[in-house]
């Protein structure tokens, strides 16, 4: 089975203050690599054109466009044609976008959520990326989080067939590097307010109380008011190539889960397959789920307090740290890499195209937005 997919997402190109791109890059290359022909369509935005990190992809295309009108001028034919059209979550104009493409693709459509737990805690208030209306018009939606939330999708909002696609960790860049040990505890992420007191709580404290050892955080979009003590070493951004380095100089690196994913559950963030892909142990706050991702205490370290940390920093046996690493990245390589999100999606699309010929699927109600916003 040799599949045309097109897909509509954020970004590529960039993985700048964005964890959509590493997501893309891993599942697309898998993609390819088992024969099917894909073309990823981005925005062409200042932000992300100004840091590039992917501008020639193995085995796939990247294809940028200006404006909403661009789509249906420059991919209209593509679109229709493809056997697999896929739209991501926070795609601008989002749902003018989603509206065309479900009335205007004859294959498979399927919205790819790589926000889920934000999505389903906002949609009812207004996203300019997806509404309640488009959700039963697409064939599948692919869902970052599972448990309970594919339920929801399917039960509250319509969904013909919601199916979980986690994240992965691309094992061409996530590897155990021969690299010096610098830090004793790291964290990689972008910036958020919801997560940020959860940084303090099991990073910043402990850097606090443990002077003589060396702390990082990497990631964009840390506001200038922050106060970092001085053991705790900041990283602008670090692309995505450098990443297996920077795990690698960690003792050990800590995970951190934004609000709506620790409520809603079952969202492992792709920083806990990367990390464990290079062999960095991980400690991790706790959110329901957990235990289907990775066996805690084996595989992962969960911890609760400001001291758990300090504890695991200063007492565990290295024989201990290096099994749980061990054992995490046996797991990643078993069940989380890239080829296996692929398998599970060429898995989804065959359902999803058994589905369609039952009885048609429910028409939103809503005005077409395409003739709001002039898409034709």
């Amino acid at each position: 089975m040799n599949l045309n997919i097109v897909v509509i997402g954020l970004s590529v190109t960039s993985s700048w203050g964005n964890g959509h791109a590493t997501t893309y890059r891993a599942l697309l290359s898998a993609l390819a690599r088992r024969g099917h022909s894909v073309t990823f369509l981005e925005r062409d935005v200042p932000w992300y054109r100004e840091h590039r990190d992917l501008t020639d992809p193995a085995g796939w295309s990247v294809k940028l466009y200006q404006s909403l009108q661009d789509l249906p001028r420059l991919f209209g034919a593509a679109i229709r044609d493809a056997d697999l059209v896929m739209v991501g979550s926070y795609v601008p104009d989002g749902i003018a976008i989603a509206d065309w493409v479900t009335s205007h693709a004859r294959g498979v459509t399927a919205f790819y959520d790589i926000d889920t737990p934000v999505t389903l805690a906002q949609l009812e208030h207004g996203l300019d990326y997806l509404s309640p209306a488009m959700i039963p018009r697409f064939d599948l939606y692919l869902s970052f989080s599972g448990g309970p939330a594919l339920a929801m999708i399917e039960d509250l909002y319509g969904s013909p067939l919601a199916r979980v696609l986690y994240c992965s960790a691309d094992l061409e860049l996530y590897q155990p590097r021969e690299t010096p040990e610098r830090w004793t505890l790291g964290y990689l992420g972008t910036y958020s307010a919801d997560r940020q007191p959860q940084l303090d709580r099991f990073l910043i404290e402990p850097a606090r109380g443990l002077a003589d050892n060396d702390f990082v955080v990497a990631g964009a979009q840390y506001p200038d008011a922050i106060t970092w003590p001085a053991n705790v070493e900041r990283i602008a951004h670090l692309a995505p190539r450098q990443h297996a380095e920077f795990f690698s100089a960690q003792r050990f690196t800590l995970n951190v889960t934004r609000a709506d994913m620790r409520a809603l559950g079952f969202s492992p963030s792709v920083r806990l397959f990367e990390a464990a892909a290079c062999g960095t142990p991980v400690l991790s706050d706790h959110w329901p789920g957990l235990e289907t991702i990775f066996v805690p205490n084996s595989e992962i370290l969960v911890v609760s307090t400001p001291q758990d940390v300090t504890s695991i920093l200063q007492e565990m046996p290295e024989d201990t740290r290096r099994g749980i690493a061990e054992r995490a990245s046996r797991r990643v390589r078993r069940d989380h890499t890239p080829d296996h999100r692929a398998r599970q999606l060429e898995d989804y699309y065959r359902e999803a195209l058994a589905r369609r010929a039952r009885p048609a699927k429910t028409t939103a109600t809503e005005a077409p937005v395409e003739l709001k916003l002039g898409l034709s």
